[in-house]
């Protein structure tokens, strides 16, 4: 995990970015509950009155509700209104102290519509309790103002209010304050102005709501584009480091992942990665803001419900820890079948014209059978393991909401809770529970993930065990170019117990060609390979010109070389960019002039577009042959000093080898020519012949030299040519 942090940590502006938009994005969506609160309890409910102070009054009300108050509050109400227009009514002056003028209505407010409902039950003839209308406000009004005529009556009022408030509980009091808004409520409808003051304050409130909504898309919208685009970077810097790294292999390190291994990294493992960075920046970053925020805005309530939430979240971690537990293992082992899975396919597709031609096709099925179906079952688990999450998590946010409901209603009843307080309460539990429940989805997802770290960081981290010298030497820059020379080497696979070759030493030189034979198996490709250091020498060494292979750089040493190897290979692209593939300052006319020496002209030509001809991926549209021809020209077209030729004219027939090597002859006078090679007609004329047997130099010198002296090399020798051809050559010399 820390690895897959660490690739984030690469793009720390951007990751500050997202957690700053982020926070945007919590306040807007936890200030929504709010919102939705203040829109049912007082747009819906209170009709849009926010406070028991009316902007609006008229003087009689004023005057009713100041007998209410004391003689300070009563002044500072007075103040606090505008003289009456012609209709009789006070408008609220901008600079009022709103704070001390609530403190002064509330209770007058209740008062007088408590007497008004009063009134309007008298007048029905009713005990029960009956909405006031604006007359029985005006009733009210009238009478408070005749019986403040008497002397001390006002006084006598405010002594019965002070004991009638001191006997009530907290409870009640609050009860009773909500009441306030009653008041105005029905002042505002006196005044003929009740359902615009509501549909205003609808309209600012949702107004609002909407701002807010677009916001949270746009900074959503923005989060997404710049986790994306960070996730993306992510994987273009893996691809990079991963493709930098496994082109400086050796064939040593390639073997020991293999080839299917590193391109499922490569691919698959990568694209894990880069997807759990995504989620954690939208989610993993987002969730804890959220969460916290949410337990923030309930416990600054009095609900007296936060007790559920405790008990949301503590089942919530239960259930993430089992599934944590059951489902971890079976994500390890998912990468390592998919591993397996590319591996044998890689394996069948490669191998479909074998296949066939062995009537193979059943087996190779129930092999990519079981390796595909061990894939799905453990496929399967762990997916049947994330949709048992979901109903749980579901009876957890479903069980919430109804504990919430069910207690919240008794609140309601007692008068503790609004209807929007309690929707509030339930969506910020929501919030809460979805934030655990996103942290839950990434806790499953992040162990195959950093599987998949961890298996790019062995690629990236793994050394290759050839590189370069710290201090390279350079080339002699005069004299002859082109020696090869073998100095007592041995080599030996890494983990093999034996040597696969022993003391070899020979020199190859400029001007003449230097061919290897052998019996298949006895070392003749790995000893040409170690001269590219493709794999480096266990004993002795490899010289060029006097310098060790192993004190030069790589990119020095392959310039000096013109490689074939045994398989021919080819890029997409067409037959040019082939044949120009040894570097840029390769003209058209070396091109050409390469492939009439590989013989390859002739076909060339033949295709409808020539050099600039189609060249499929591995070179599946040009018969071996071909492919052999174009592999050989690519390396003469780079005119190296050194050709090393890895059995490269196996595909050719005799009369295409003859021509070929005639013409390589004529072009390679001053270069060193280092043959591979299993007939006997291809290294005929070398000017030296080693020949191997498991592993060791058996015989070194010319053909004639070799029939006298060599017993291996004339066993190969009577294999390939009959005694008619032996007598021929004989007679020759």
């Amino acid at each position: 995990m820390t690895k897959i942090f660490k690739q984030l940590g690469r793009h720390w502006a951007a990751c500050l970015a997202v957690v700053a938009l982020l926070i945007v994005q919590a306040y807007c969506d936890l200030s929504l509950p709010d919102y939705t609160s203040k829109i049912v309890d007082t747009g819906i409910q209170q009709g849009g009155i926010e406070s028991p102070v009316p902007d609006t009054v008229r003087s009689t009300t004023l005057q009713a509700l100041e007998l209410l108050m004391s003689e300070d509050d009563a002044a500072l109400t007075d103040e606090a209104y505008s003289d009456p227009d012609a209709d009789g009514v006070r408008t609220l002056k901008p600079d009022a102290d709103t704070a001390a003028l609530e403190n002064a209505f509330t209770t007058p407010d209740v008062v007088l519509y408590m007497a008004a409902a009063k009134n309007a039950a008298t007048a029905a003839g009713t005990t029960d309790t009956v909405a006031p209308t604006a007359y029985d406000l005006d009733a009210v009004a009238t009478q408070l103002a005749a019986a403040s005529q008497a002397p001390g009556a006002r006084e006598m009022l405010q002594s019965q209010l002070t004991d009638g408030l001191a006997q009530l509980d907290e409870t009640v009091a609050d009860s009773l304050s909500s009441q306030a808004m009653l008041l105005v409520a029905l002042e505002y409808d006196a005044q003929g102005i009740a359902h615009d003051v509501q549909m205003s304050y609808l309209l600012r409130t949702g107004g609002q709501m909407l701002a807010l909504t677009l916001l949270m898309v746009a900074v959503a919208v923005a989060v997404g584009f710049i986790a994306s685009r960070v996730s993306a970077a992510i994987g273009r810097d893996l691809r990079r480091d991963v493709f930098r790294t496994v082109v400086g292999y050796s064939n040593a390190e390639i073997e020991k992942f293999s080839t299917a291994s590193l391109i499922t990294r490569t691919t698959n493992d990568i694209q894990q990665v880069q997807f759990v960075c995504v989620i954690l920046l939208r989610m993993v970053a987002y969730a804890p803001i959220l969460g916290i925020g949410g337990i923030m805005h309930v416990a600054s309530g009095n609900t007296g419900l936060e007790w559920i939430i405790f008990v949301a979240v503590a089942a919530l971690l239960a259930l993430i820890a089992v599934l944590m537990n059951v489902a971890m293992p079976k994500f390890k082992q998912m990468q390592v079948l998919v591993d397996r899975l590319n591996l044998v396919s890689r394996e069948i597709l490669t191998g479909i014209m074998p296949i066939r031609a062995f009537s193979r096709e059943a087996f190779e099925e129930k092999r990519f059978d079981r390796a595909n179906t061990d894939l799905m079952k453990t496929q399967l688990f762990t997916n049947r393991t994330m949709v048992a999450m979901m109903p749980f998590m579901t009876l957890i946010m479903n069980g919430t909401s109804l504990l919430i409901v069910w207690f919240g209603g008794k609140a309601m009843d007692l008068g503790n809770m609004q209807v929007g307080e309690m929707i509030a309460f339930i969506t910020y539990t929501m919030q809460i529970v979805m934030s655990f429940l996103m942290l839950s989805m990434v806790a499953v997802m992040l162990p195959r993930a950093g599987v998949a770290a961890d298996r790019i960081d062995e690629v990236i981290k793994t050394p290759s065990t050839i590189h370069d010298p710290a201090a390279p030497k350079a080339l002699p820059a005069d004299g002859t170019h082109g020696v090869v020379a073998f100095h007592d080497v041995s080599f030996r696979y890494p983990g093999s117990d034996e040597d696969a070759l022993e003391h070899i030493s020979f020199t190859a030189r400029p001007g003449e060609t230097t061919a290897i034979i052998g019996s298949t198996g006895c070392g003749k490709s790995t000893l040409l390979n170690l001269i590219p250091r493709f794999y480096d020498v266990t004993e002795g060494s490899v010289t060029i010109d006097g310098v060790d292979v192993r004190d030069m750089t790589q990119a020095q040493l392959h310039d000096e070389l013109g490689y074939v190897p045994q398989k021919g290979v080819l890029f997409s692209g067409t037959i040019t960019s082939n044949l120009k593939f040894g570097g840029d300052h390769i003209t058209d006319a070396d091109a050409e002039q390469a492939a009439e020496i590989a013989q390859a002209t002739e076909f060339i030509s033949a295709k409808p577009e020539g050099f600039d001809s189609p060249i499929a991926q591995g070179g599946s549209n040009v018969s071996g042959g071909q492919k052999q021809r174009l592999s050989i020209a690519r390396a003469i077209a780079k005119h190296p000093q050194i050709y090393l030729f890895d059995d490269s004219f196996s595909a050719l027939d005799y009369k295409t080898d003859v021509a070929l090597r005639r013409a390589l002859k004529a072009k390679t006078d001053n270069a060193t020519v280092i043959i591979v090679a299993q007939r006997i007609s291809t290294v005929l004329h070398a000017n030296q012949i080693l020949v191997l047997d498991e592993g060791r130099l058996v015989g070194k010198g010319t053909h004639a030299q070799l029939m006298e002296s060599c017993p291996a090399y004339q066993e190969i020798a009577r294999s390939q040519l009959s005694q008619k051809e032996l007598n021929l050559q004989k007679e020759g010399e």
